[in-house]
C-alpha cells in the first residue's frame, strides 16, 4: 500500500484556452498547450463542441457542374437560402426539397455575400455575387435585379443609413457605389447616389455603430455622415488592413476581423479622430500564419460571445478539407477584464456560413464542399455527405512542475472535475518529463462514468495562480502510477457521448528525490 503520509495535492482550475506563444514553463497550469474541439466555455473550463447534422437531406442543386461547394448560406424570414453552382436556392428542414429561387448567376468565383434591409416595411435580402447584377429579395421571394448602368460584378454589399452600398468592381477596386436614401436601382447624383473612392483596394464593408467602415487590404477607413451630401471619409489606419472581408465580424459590442499580423478588433470605444485597435491573437500566432486566404468565412454564436472562422488548408477553391479556429470572449478571473480565448476547430468543412434567428432561436448554418448545408452546434457528431464522423477531441495541458522543476514527484491520483451530459468514457494520459523516451510512461487510463451524474465537492485550494472551488461537479478519482520532475495530462475523446465538460483536475503525489 503506497505511503500517503506525505500526499500532497496540486489543483489546476481550467481556462487560458490554446497557448503557443510562451513557454510551458510560463503558462498557467490551467491553460492548453492542445486544445482541439475543445471550447473555452463562458462558465469556466473548456466543453467539447457539439456536432453537425443536416439542414435539409437533399443536395443543394446547381446549374452548372463547375462548382460543386455551395457558396452562401444565409438566413431570411425564418428560411435557409443556399447558393451553388450559379444558382440561389430556398429549402425547408428536414427531408423537404430545395426550391429554385434565382438562376443564371454565372459560374461562382468566390462566396456571395448578404445583407438584409427594410425600407418600405418589408423586409429583404440583397445579394452581391461577384459574376452578376446584385439580386434583390422579397419575404415572398419574388426577385429585383440591380441593372442600373455599372452595377454588375459587385463583390460586396452593406446598408448603411438607408444607402445600399456596393464595392469590389473588378474594374474599380478602390471604389464604393450607393444607391440613393431608400433606393433599390438608382445611382444617380440627382437622386442622392454617387461614388467614394479610397487609396487601396476594398476587401470588406462593415457598418459599426453609426459608421460604415470600409476594410482595405493594407488601411482601413470609415464612412460618417447620413446623406451624399454630408459623408465623410477618415482613415481609421493606414498601418493595417483586412485579408479578407469574410472575416469581419461583430461581438459582444465590437468588431473582429483578420488583419496580416492576427485577428484584431475595432475598439468600442474611439478616441478623438481615431479608433483604436488591438491584436488580439497573438497567443495563437502559429495557427494564423498557417491560414490559407481564397475561402475564408467566418460567423458568430451569439449565445457563446464565440467567433469561428473557417479557412482550407489546401490552395484551390475546390478544397475539401477545412480548418478552423474558435475564439471566446471571457473575462478574466483575477482582473475581470475581457480577453479571447481560443482552440482549434478539426473535421469541420465549411465552405460558408451564417447566423441567425429562426422563429427566435439562433441558428448555425453553413455550407460544405460536399453540397449539402448543415446546421451547426447539433448533435454529436459531424455529419459528412454519406457518413458520419466522430468528433475528436484533446486538451493537454502545459508541462508543470508543481512549483519545484528540481523534485521528482511521484504521483499517486488524479482527481477530474468533470461534468459530463450523459455517459463518460474518455482516455486519460499522463506525460512525464516533456514525455521522454528514456522516462516510464504510463498506458492511457480509461475515465468513464454510465447513468446520472452524482455530485461532489472539492474544497477550495490555490496551485500557483489558480484558484479552483468546485461545486455541484462530477468528480472522477483515477489511481495513477509514474514519477517524474515535471507532468502533463492529456484527455481524448472521440466517442458520440453527449460533450464532455472539463472543469479542472487535482494531482495527489508525494515528494521524491531531487536532482
Amino acid at each position: 500500500m503506497p505511503d500517503t503520509s506525505q500526499l500532497q495535492p496540486a489543483v489546476v482550475s481550467l481556462g487560458g484556452g490554446l497557448i503557443l506563444n510562451k513557454d510551458v514553463f510560463s503558462m498557467s497550469p490551467g491553460e492548453a498547450l492542445q486544445l482541439q474541439n475543445f471550447e473555452p466555455d463562458i462558465e469556466g473550463g473548456y466543453k467539447k463542441v457539439l456536432g453537425t447534422t443536416k439542414y435539409n437531406s437533399n443536395i443543394v442543386p446547381q446549374v452548372s457542374a463547375s462548382s460543386e461547394r455551395v457558396v452562401m448560406t444565409a438566413i431570411f424570414n425564418d428560411v435557409v437560402l443556399a447558393a451553388r453552382g450559379g444558382s440561389i436556392v430556398r429549402g425547408s428542414s428536414g427531408s423537404g426539397s430545395w426550391t429554385s429561387t434565382i438562376t443564371g448567376l454565372g459560374t461562382p468565383t468566390q462566396n456571395y455575400e448578404h445583407r438584409l434591409f427594410n425600407f418600405d416595411g418589408t423586409d429583404k435580402i440583397i445579394i452581391a455575387t461577384g459574376t452578376s447584377n446584385p439580386q434583390i429579395l422579397n419575404t415572398s421571394f419574388s426577385t429585383s435585379v440591380v441593372n442600373a448602368t455599372g452595377t454588375s460584378n459587385f463583390k460586396f454589399v452593406e446598408v448603411f443609413k438607408n444607402h445600399i452600398f456596393f464595392a469590389g468592381h473588378s474594374s474599380n477596386i478602390q471604389e464604393l457605389s450607393f444607391m440613393g436614401p431608400f433606393e433599390t436601382n438608382d445611382f444617380t447624383n440627382g437622386n442622392g447616389g454617387g461614388t467614394i473612392k479610397v487609396d487601396t483596394e476594398i476587401v470588406g464593408l462593415k457598418v459599426f455603430r453609426d459608421d460604415l467602415f470600409v476594410f482595405g487590404q493594407d488601411k482601413i477607413f470609415k464612412i460618417s455622415g447620413t446623406s451624399r451630401t454630408d459623408f465623410v471619409v477618415t482613415a481609421v489606419t493606414r498601418k493595417i488592413g483586412c485579408v479578407d472581408g469574410r472575416s469581419i465580424q461583430e461581438l459582444a459590442g465590437d468588431v473582429i476581423f483578420l488583419a496580416p499580423d492576427g485577428i484584431r478588433t475595432i475598439a468600442g470605444t474611439e478616441r478623438i479622430g481615431d479608433v483604436e485597435l488591438g491584436t488580439v491573437s497573438k497567443q495563437i500566432q502559429q495557427r494564423i500564419n498557417s491560414i490559407t486566404t481564397h475561402n475564408i468565412n467566418s460567423l458568430v454564436i451569439r449565445s457563446k460571445s464565440q467567433y469561428r472562422i473557417f479557412f482550407p488548408t489546401g490552395t484551390t477553391q475546390a478544397e475539401d478539407s477545412s480548418a478552423g479556429l474558435l475564439a471566446v470572449i471571457k473575462a478574466n478571473p483575477n482582473t475581470e477584464q475581457l480577453g479571447f480565448e481560443y482552440a482549434d476547430l478539426k473535421g469541420l468543412k465549411v465552405s460558408s456560413s451564417d447566423s441567425a434567428f429562426i422563429s427566435g432561436s439562433e441558428t448555425i448554418i453553413s455550407g460544405g464542399y460536399d453540397g449539402y448545408v448543415y446546421i451547426q452546434e447539433s448533435g454529436n457528431v459531424f455529419t459528412q455527405a454519406s457518413t458520419t464522423k466522430n468528433i475528436s477531441g484533446i486538451y493537454r495541458s502545459p508541462d508543470m512542475t508543481m512549483g519545484d522543476p528540481g523534485l521528482r514527484k511521484n504521483f499517486q491520483r488524479v482527481l477530474w472535475n468533470v461534468n459530463p451530459t450523459g455517459t463518460l468514457s474518455s482516455s486519460f494520459l499522463l506525460e512525464y518529463d516533456f514525455s521522454d523516451d528514456a522516462v516510464p510512461q504510463p498506458e492511457a487510463y480509461t475515465l468513464s462514468r454510465t447513468g446520472n451524474i452524482a455530485e461532489y465537492g472539492l474544497s477550495e485550494s490555490a496551485y500557483g495562480t489558480a484558484v479552483y472551488g468546485s461545486t455541484g461537479s462530477s468528480l472522477i478519482r483515477q489511481s495513477v502510477e509514474g514519477s517524474g520532475f515535471t507532468v502533463a495530462t492529456k484527455i481524448l475523446d472521440a466517442t458520440t457521448n453527449s460533450p464532455i465538460s472539463l472543469k479542472g483536475f487535482e494531482m495527489e503525489f508525494t515528494p521524491g528525490g531531487r536532482r
